[in-house]
């Protein structure tokens, strides 16, 4: 088998036909014909069916497009550890992270790893748990900065344990339950909420502290999954959140909201980097993660 047949065969599937296909690889429809035919016959199986629409990948098609995605990007890995070799001052890293690790630890780590390597170059995507946890299984993010979630349990994936983290309850700045020194949780029931889903990344986790406090999940007001969305609310001094104490450490640039005084019967959830398993990282990848522990150390520190 030849890779270059391997990239036909991922391309022809890419463009939907042999003759679009031909095109983007700057060839002629019957080379691309051949090197199919040359890849269904050293494996001995049809790997596309032809319909009038195109073409689309067969069972042994579509698992060997799976195999050749981790081939190739095993193979630009290794031309990034040698490129690395050639200069350790350079590179790239591609870190997905939540909004609330991303405002916060982070840039923390990107600021001393970038001190110390001042050409490395870090493309960062906060988005939610779900979205980066297809963006790392299709290999587009080399890491994960996230709680240890239930999306993340599988085998599939390496956690490595940075800190842990608790949860509080959050308003904003004008919110007249900023001004009780002691609030139990059954009092907010009925004030207005901003939560995720239930069913959603950290639903779950706020619905256990509602449940471990004889409580339903609070009527939502604002069902959102996005931060940015649920402080911009809070600032408004009508709406409650749960937060995890991450989004407090950079409360000096965001001094509208205060956490309540309400203790949550939370368990306290573990923050990590999120790999997987059958990748093989590439050393600014590894340097990334080895700062990460560093930074993590020192944040323990600060708390004792």
């Amino acid at each position: 088998m030849k890779l270059q047949d391997l990239h036909v065969l991922m391309t022809v599937v890419q463009a939907g036909s042999m003759r679009k296909a031909a095109s983007l690889l700057n060839t002629t429809q019957p080379a691309i014909s051949r090197s199919i035919a040359e890849l269904e016959d050293a494996i001995g199986v049809r790997l596309l069916d032809r319909n009038p629409q195109g073409v689309e990948p067969t069972a042994y098609g579509r698992a060997l497009l799976d195999g050749g995605a981790a081939v190739f990007d095993e193979l630009h890995q290794t031309v990034k550890n040698i490129e690395f070799l050639a200069d350790p001052t350079a590179g790239e890293v591609r870190i997905g992270s939540i909004t609330p690790l991303a405002a916060s630890f982070v840039p923390a780590v990107i600021d001393r790893l970038s001190r110390r390597y001042p050409r490395v170059v870090f493309h960062v995507v906060a988005a939610q748990v779900e979205t980066l946890h297809r963006e790392l299984c299709e290999r587009n993010l080399d890491l994960l900065i996230a709680p240890r979630l239930n999306l993340f349990t599988d085998d599939q994936f390496g956690f490595e344990i940075l800190y842990d983290t608790s949860y509080v309850v959050v308003a904003g700045a004008q919110n007249p339950w900023v001004r009780r020194r002691r609030i139990e949780l059954a009092e907010l029931m009925n004030e207005l909420w901003v939560l995720p889903p239930q069913e959603h990344a950290l639903g779950p986790i706020y619905l256990e502290a509602f449940c471990a406090s004889g409580l339903d999940y609070p009527r939502t007001t604002v069902v959102t999954m996005s931060s940015e969305v649920r402080i911009s609310l809070l600032a408004t001094g009508r709406f409650l959140t749960i937060f995890h104490d991450d989004v407090l450490k950079i409360s000096t640039a965001r001094p509208e909201i205060k956490a309540l005084p309400v203790k949550l019967p939370m368990a306290r959830v573990a923050n990590g980097i999120v790999t997987l398993q059958s990748r093989t990282l590439s050393p600014v990848a590894q340097l990334f993660i080895t700062c990460a522990h560093e930074v993590a150390k020192s944040l323990a520190k600060r708390k004792r």
